[in-house]
């Protein structure tokens, strides 16, 4: 790092494999304390003791690397009031669901550890979790192929929330959300599914991503133009979107 003092300049000389980290940002507006790791950012809510949202870029990078699924769920001793603990989930019946998920972080080691932090991990019922939730997460590695994408997720955390989990009182959602922007396709679209076994096909769970904001009271890519935002925030989009492609 070269710091100019004079001119209050900081230049960043880094490996390549990570300066697609630093580029333009499109992450949420919300409350909740915000976090920012190597190759994600959240907010977290203590009152629920998971994020509100999980937000990170996709793309190539990330997909093609090498690195091994380490299991390492751990305390996130980032948040300041200490996250979640592994035991919480230990004969609840639900799995430690990823948000964002260890399939996406696997350029290196680090990002892969990174994933297991509990702050990034929701309450999840087996059947979903390695069910139509797997699947969605294969679809959009495939769609997030050749191209880079922006990917936002995590429960709808309001009184929906009926459950509680763990020592730490740890929230079940009733439903999860995903979002999904694809900038240099101008494409945006959304998904709110419900935290059961999901037998219909994915395509029926699409929303706008206005309905994502309203049930939610998160403010998805604000950073965008206000016109270019409202267009695609407030239609499903579906017929932009390639659902034929094979899980992986």
């Amino acid at each position: 790092m070269i710091i100019d003092l004079r001119n209050r300049i900081l230049l960043f000389i880094l490996p390549l494999n990570l300066t697609f980290v630093f580029t333009q940002d499109y992450s949420p507006k919300s409350s909740g304390e915000v976090v920012k790791y190597n190759y994600y950012s959240l907010s977290y809510n203590e009152y629920h003791e998971q994020a509100n949202w999980v937000y990170y870029k996709l793309n190539n990078l990330m997909l093609n690397g090498t690195a091994k699924r380490t299991n390492n769920f751990r305390i996130d001793y980032n948040i300041s009031s200490k996250s979640s603990s592994p035991n919480d989930y230990k004969g609840s019946g639900y799995d430690r669901g990823h948000l964002a998920p260890a399939g996406d972080m696997k350029i290196n080691s680090r990002a892969m550890s990174e994933s297991f932090l509990m702050s990034n991990v929701s309450p999840q019922i087996p059947s979903f979790n390695r069910g139509g939730w797997n699947k969605l997460e294969s679809l959009i590695r495939m769609w997030s192929r050749n191209r880079a994408s922006y990917v936002t997720t995590g429960g709808v955390l309001n009184s929906n929330s009926y459950r509680k989990i763990g020592k730490n009182k740890i929230s079940v959602p009733a439903q999860f959300y995903k979002v999904v922007f694809i900038p240099s396709e101008n494409k945006m679209i959304a998904f709110l599914m419900p935290n059961q076994k999901i037998e219909s096909s994915l395509k029926s769970y699409v929303v706008s991503v206005d309905h994502i904001e309203e049930i939610t009271g998160i403010d998805f890519h604000h950073k965008l133009e206000d016109e270019l935002e409202g267009k695609l925030e407030s239609k499903s989009n579906i017929e932009k979107w390639d659902f034929n492609l094979v899980y992986n």
